[in-house]
């Protein structure tokens, strides 16, 4: 596999079923009160902005207007496991408890206690799905995967507003020996195949928590969407969405290693998958008819979830020649974590069909490879990606 160090994380290993049961004893009655039918996603999906996958809408890139850095939280592309739950944030507590505090019973907060005792923040942080660019496995690679037949629009750069988390784990009593932190949602629980999983959880260790995890109410100024997690949101920069939980109940902090469905039987590949590789896309539609001219200018962006990116290379015919793209400087502070913009100008095209191709470079080295490494999943589809134009 490329790039193996960066994907190949730590395997969580311990089962947790008494912890998951008391995990689920305390966010079923609400889960039951929050879910009251209606359909899997709750926000407008206009077809000129959103591609519909049924639980999940992608974004399409040729609705991004070039002069918006942040993604607007309307345009944002949502995923679900199974359909967004209605929650009522007066009844709202998260209850953060284990063996990894120093009193296992824990603590439960409202939203208010969060926004009132703890320092507010925001981190600027491009938040993206692990499955982003899956269909070009089959259509590019020939590769059958399973899962949602995402283009690239399963991403977007966004600031969130909330605390941190490890304010908050220390104020709650959190010991040194801790080593692992189990999020879980309040969505209805995700049957396949008859069986019933509970609603969607996953562990990250400790350390993370510490350096940059967020427990967020807000994006770019605004109440959280109930799609994107309304009231509280866990989110992990840079790593993979699925991690990010939304609808977030509960906190489980233990002293061993936590495991769910969601870090071993998905989201894994020789390893609980964790941090987004590099990728890049134009802000263009597939097959896109662009008028013959001196000069065409062309945008995009790219991303990595470690690093800033460094360098982006484009090519107009297909990979034969490549020129350096001009990569502008993020409008805001994000630590290196939200996308990077770019404009290439394309001179004296010739009529005809011609593919477009970016490739992107991080700050850590991280480039885009060629062709990405395969797993039956279709996760982390980080290859350069064909574009089909036509000059008119």
């Amino acid at each position: 596999m490329t790039d193996t160090r960066l994907r190949r994380r730590s395997l969580l290993g311990l089962p947790v079923a008494a912890a998951a049961g008391s995990v689920l004893s305390q966010v079923a009655p609400l889960a039951a009160r929050a879910v009251a039918g209606g359909p899997a996603i709750l926000k407008p999906l206009p077809p000129e902005w959103f591609i519909d996958h049924g639980t999940n809408a992608e974004m399409r890139w040729d609705s991004v207007d070039p002069k918006d850095y942040r993604t607007p939280q309307s345009r944002l592309f949502v995923r679900n496991h199974t359909r967004t739950p209605i929650i009522d944030e007066a009844d709202y507590r998260l209850r953060i408890f284990g063996d990894g505090l120093s009193d296992p019973a824990g603590v439960t907060l409202a939203v208010a206690d969060l926004r009132r005792r703890f320092t507010n923040v925001e981190v600027t942080a491009t938040h993206e799905c692990t499955g982003n660019g899956r269909s070009f496995f089959t259509t590019q690679q020939g590769q059958s995967v399973s899962g949602t037949a995402w283009t690239l629009g399963a991403v977007g750069t966004v600031t969130w507003q909330g605390v941190r988390l490890g304010d908050v784990l220390r104020s709650a009593g959190l010991r040194s020996d801790a080593v692992s932190v189990l999020s879980t949602g309040l969505d209805p629980s995700y049957v396949d195949k008859g069986v019933d999983y509970g609603p969607v959880r996953r562990p990250f260790p400790v350390a993370k928590a510490l350096d940059d995890a967020v427990l967020a109410w807000g994006v770019n100024g605004e109440r959280l969407l109930p799609d994107h997690g309304f009231p509280l949101r866990l989110v992990l920069p840079g790593w993979v969405g699925i991690a990010s939980t939304k609808w977030l109940g509960s906190l489980e902090v233990s002293r061993s290693e936590l495991t769910s469905p969601w870090n071993t039987k998905w989201y894994n590949v020789d390893g609980a998958l964790t941090v987004n590789p590099v990728r890049s896309a134009w802000e263009l539609p597939r097959d896109a008819r662009l008028p013959a001219a001196r000069k065409i200018v062309l945008t995009g962006r790219s991303w990595s979830g470690t690093a800033p990116i460094a360098r982006v290379d484009v090519s107009t015919d297909g990979g034969e020649t490549w020129s350096a793209a001009r990569v502008h400087p993020a409008p805001q502070p994000s630590r290196g974590r939200g996308w990077s913009q770019w404009t290439y100008v394309w001179r004296d095209a010739a009529p005809g069909p011609h593919t477009l191709l970016a490739r992107a470079t991080d700050g850590l080295g991280r480039t885009q490879p060629d062709v990405a490494a395969f797993n039956p999943s279709g996760y982390f589809f980080d290859a350069v990606v064909r574009h089909p134009v036509t000059v008119v």
